[in-house]
C-alpha cells in the first residue's frame, strides 16, 4: 500500500510539474485601449491566474487602424500560440479570416452571427470561434434616457459606421428610440479623431447625447464630454466604465465581469481540452447602473432621487 502511495504520489508529482512548466501562450488582439476593452483582458488573465493556470500573453493594441488591425493576425500566426484572444469585433473578424488551426475566443462582441463570427449562438458551425457577446439592452437605455431626460423629444448617437457591432447596436436602438415615440439624429464617425466635431454636429439638433459602445467614439470620449458639457446637453453612454471618464449615467454589463467570464470559457478549451465548435455563445445577464453626480451637475441635468438610489456605482 505504502509503495502504492508513492507511486502515485510520483505521478501527480510529474503531472503538476509537467503542466507548471509549459506556461500556456495567449495571443490576444484588441482594436483600441480604452477601460472596457482593457477591463475584459484583464478580467481574463486574473480568472486564468485564480485557476491556476500559467499563461503568457502576447498583446497586440491596433489603435483603431484597420490596417494594423489585419497586420497584427500576421503576427499572431508567427507566434503560433495555443490560443488566440480576439478584444471586440474588427479583431475578431480578422482572426477568424486568416487563423483556422488554433482556438480562437472573442469577447465585446455585439452581434458575432452578423459579423460573420458563427453562423448560430448555439454552436460555432463546426469552427474554431467562440466567445461572449455584449449586445447592449437598448430598450432600458432609452428608458434610461427618458428618466433622465423626461422632457426629451431626439436623441442623437455618435458611432462609426465602419464598425459592424456599432451597426447592429445603432439599428436596434432605431428600433427602440421609434417604439418610444422620438426621433434620433445620427452623427457617424471614420476614427477617434471625429468625435468632436461629431459631437459639435449634434449641438441644436437634439435633447441628448447617446455613445453606444462603440469602440472608436468611446475611444475618445473626453472630445464628446468637452462638447456637452459646454453646450450644457446631457451624455448618456452604453458602458459602465465610460461613466467615471465623466458620462451622466449608463446601465450596462460590467466588463471586468464579462472578462472572467471569458476567462472560464478559455480555461475549457486550454485545460479541459473543449472544442470551440461544442461551446454556445455566451451572455452576461447582470446589467448594472452607473451615474455621474458631479456629469450631471456639469450639463445642467439633475439626476432623479430614483436613478441615484438604485445605482450600484455613484460619482460624487
Amino acid at each position: 500500500m505504502k509503495k502504492l502511495l508513492l507511486t502515485l504520489a510520483a505521478v501527480l508529482l510529474v503531472a503538476t510539474t509537467a503542466f507548471a512548466g509549459k506556461p500556456y501562450v495567449i495571443s490576444v488582439t484588441q482594436i483600441v485601449e480604452h477601460p472596457a476593452l482593457d477591463a475584459m483582458r484583464n478580467g481574463v488573465a486574473d480568472r486564468l491566474k485564480e485557476k491556476g493556470i500559467d499563461a503568457t500573453y502576447n498583446v497586440h493594441i491596433a489603435q483603431g487602424n484597420s490596417a494594423t488591425n489585419v497586420q497584427i493576425i500576421g503576427q499572431i500566426m508567427g507566434e503560433q500560440p495555443d490560443l488566440v484572444l480576439a478584444i471586440a469585433t474588427p479583431g475578431a473578424q480578422a482572426a477568424a479570416q486568416k487563423i483556422h488551426d488554433r482556438p480562437i475566443v472573442f469577447t465585446g462582441v455585439t452581434d458575432p452571427v452578423d459579423a460573420g463570427l458563427v453562423k448560430d449562438l448555439q454552436n460555432s458551425d463546426g469552427t474554431n470561434v467562440t466567445g461572449m457577446s455584449d449586445f447592449s439592452p437598448m430598450d432600458k437605455h432609452v428608458a434610461l434616457i427618458q428618466e433622465i431626460v423626461p422632457s426629451a423629444k431626439t436623441i442623437g448617437v455618435i458611432y462609426n459606421a465602419g464598425e459592424p457591432n456599432s451597426v447592429a447596436l445603432v439599428g436596434a436602438l432605431r428600433e427602440n428610440v421609434a417604439k418610444a415615440g422620438l426621433t434620433l439624429v445620427e452623427a457617424t464617425i471614420a476614427n477617434s479623431s471625429g468625435v468632436y466635431q461629431a459631437a459639435k454636429s449634434l449641438i441644436g439638433r437634439c435633447d441628448v447625447v447617446y455613445i453606444p459602445t462603440d469602440n472608436t467614439a468611446i475611444s475618445a470620449l473626453e472630445s464628446a464630454i468637452k462638447v456637452c458639457t459646454q453646450s450644457q446637453v446631457p451624455l448618456i453612454v452604453g458602458d459602465v466604465d465610460s461613466v467615471a471618464r465623466g458620462a451622466i449615467a449608463a446601465v450596462a454589463v460590467d466588463y471586468y465581469k464579462m472578462g472572467l467570464q471569458t476567462g472560464d470559457m478559455v480555461a475549457k478549451i486550454l485545460v479541459d481540452g473543449v472544442k470551440p465548435a461544442n461551446m454556445p455563445i455566451e451572455f452576461l445577464n447582470d446589467l448594472k447602473l452607473h451615474v455621474n453626480k458631479k456629469a450631471a451637475v456639469a450639463m445642467g441635468v439633475t439626476l432623479p432621487d430614483s436613478i441615484v438610489s438604485r445605482a450600484v456605482k455613484v460619482i460624487e
